[in-house]
């Protein structure tokens, strides 16, 4: 599947994500870019991340002042090829991979760590 029918399949499964979060978290998450990618550059993984990284978030975490004036802007980044990828080309199976990974990086904006995030099957 190319690129743009992936990123299309993705912002409609990121949107019902968004949609079907308690009222409270939705205007949290509606406040957070997502942007689509279809593989990590070098640049994004550098010594970090493995070539496979699903999602990334980036940022400070909400309500956590670094006080840091060089702060990145808060964004979600979701890689599409490797989210295809992980789903064996299966659409069911990349829309359920996008919404876990969308959900997972959400939770590192509200603070939690990967223990939490496997805490709430978000790993």
């Amino acid at each position: 599947m190319n690129f743009a029918a992936l990123k299309s399949r993705a912002l409609a499964e990121v949107a019902a994500t968004v949609a079907d979060l308690p009222t409270t978290l939705q205007a949290y998450a509606r406040r957070i870019p997502v942007h689509y990618h279809e593989f990590p550059t070098a640049e994004i993984l550098g010594a970090e991340f493995e070539p496979d990284i699903l999602g990334l978030f980036v940022g400070a975490p909400h309500g956590e002042d670094t006080g840091d004036r060089n702060d990145v802007p808060t964004e979600i980044i979701l890689f599409l090829g490797n989210l295809w990828d992980y789903a064996a080309g299966d659409p069911e199976a990349f829309a359920e991979e996008v919404h876990v990974t969308y959900l997972h990086e959400l939770g590192h904006y509200f603070g939690w760590d990967e223990d939490d995030l496997a805490a709430r099957d978000l790993d």
